[in-house]
């Protein structure tokens, strides 16, 4: 298939086009040619209002349904969803049934997926069915394919399995991803511990829990001297250790959950059980230090955190609610909207492209010709309501639903396949 994309502004730092509205051919999944007015001829023409491209982007973390839960998702639904938000790679994690902790299931997976315009980045399980007791085969995983290990939103407990974890890929400089919360601290918490977790009368997950657990996680890695991912930093307190120990020279990368970035608990005060997420809803001066964190690089990457559920699993009363959010199509204009002007455009973007492709060591991109056909599309400025259409997933567990917001993604050409969203 041959496409000719009129009138993109292209946002890919580094590149001569950089910054300037141009023409883009496209033929048999390289870019064929860029510039001004490029006359058309038997490819088709698309033009997309007010668009920029850059590089595709990268989902660091979301969480599938199969195997097991194809209720809450597949793999096409997940990938249409996906394409919709203005992903082209997105990092799996191993929440599935049977848990993605073999050769086999990294295997299913891709097989699955081959045909997919998203191409899914499985991320291995660290631990056997996700009980944090007995470490995985991830050298095998690797070769099957697995960019990465991480027992997804179970916390690593054991800190005898994560030392061993992290001196298991350090032979092969593999990248374990961790998401801190003390369990023992956190308890039976229902949303971030402060006055609105008073005021509602329920248990609150303390700052505390997030941030012991990362000072254990970095003191193990500088003991190992391995690479360690901290997924989806929510506290100031965080944000500081994180920087302080890759001033330290420390191989460690962070990302935010774009959720984490547009709310806080004060949305939780009315019982929306759709928000109620992991990590929970901080405080307005935790969300402006993540936002500072984005700023100065010491949070590498934004992540869509997406965690479908069926209806029977959100809605319910508050306390009785599984904890996730369905956010993978509206990733971006959460996290547009949350960082206002407090990023430029091109900070912004590296936090979906250059960002989670450095933390996967995924080769570099770049919008030049003779290049794959990774591109993403989208308006910067645009302002959206969100509507129950937008949320792609087989599952609806949004709490962005009637909210406006501003940015939005247009759609993807991934190889020969363009997806609108």
């Amino acid at each position: 298939m041959q496409w000719l994309f009129r009138a993109v502004k292209i946002m890919d730092p580094g590149n001569e086009w950089h910054g300037q509205t141009v023409d883009i051919r496209v033929a048999n999944g390289l870019v064929a040619e860029i510039g001004p007015d490029l006359k058309l001829g038997e490819e088709k023409e698309i033009r997309l209002p007010q668009a920029s491209v850059s590089t595709g982007w990268v989902d660091l973390e979301a969480i599938g349904g199969d195997p097991g839960f194809e209720h809450r998702e597949d793999i096409t639904s997940l990938t249409k969803a996906a394409a919709a938000g203005g992903f082209t790679k997105v990092g799996l994690r191993p929440e599935a049934h049977p848990v993605i902790h073999d050769k086999s299931g990294v295997s299913y997976l891709l097989q699955q997926a081959r045909f997919a315009p998203v191409e899914l980045l499985p991320i291995g399980a660290v631990s056997k069915d996700l009980a944090g007791k007995e470490i995985t085969e991830m050298l095998d995983m690797r070769a099957a394919g697995a960019v990465a290990f991480s027992d997804g939103s179970h916390s690593i407990q054991h800190a005898g399995l994560l030392l061993r974890a992290l001196l298991y890929v350090k032979t092969f400089d593999g990248l374990i991803m961790n998401q801190p919360q003390e369990a023992t601290i956190a308890g039976k918490g229902q949303l971030h511990e402060g006055m609105v977790s008073t005021m509602l009368g329920m248990l609150g997950i303390p700052s505390l829990a997030e941030e012991l657990m990362i000072d254990r996680d970095l003191r193990l890695l500088e003991y190992t001297d391995s690479r360690l991912h901290v997924s989806h930093v929510s506290t100031a307190v965080g944000v500081e250790k994180i920087r302080a120990a890759k001033a330290q020279g420390l191989r460690v990368t962070a990302s935010v959950a774009a959720l984490n970035l547009l709310l806080t608990v004060k949305d939780v005060e009315n019982f929306n059980s759709d928000c109620k997420v992991l990590p929970p809803l901080r405080e307005e001066q935790d969300r402006q230090a993540l936002l500072q964190g984005l700023k100065d690089g010491t949070i590498d990457c934004i992540s869509s955190n997406h965690t479908p559920l069926e209806l029977e699993a959100k809605q319910l009363e508050f306390a009785y609610a599984d904890f996730g959010a369905a956010t993978i199509s509206t990733a971006f204009s959460a996290a547009r909207h949350g960082v206002g002007d407090f990023l430029t455009e091109e900070e912004l973007i590296s936090k979906f492209t250059s960002g989670p492709r450095r933390i996967f060591q995924l080769d570099p991109s770049s919008i030049t010709v003779g290049s794959r056909a990774q591109l993403t599309f989208y308006q910067y400025n645009t302002l959206r309501e969100v509507t129950l259409q937008d949320i792609h997933s087989k599952s609806k567990n949004s709490p962005l639903i009637g909210q406006t917001l501003t940015g939005k993604p247009l759609g993807i050409l991934n190889g020969d396949q363009f997806v609108t969203s």
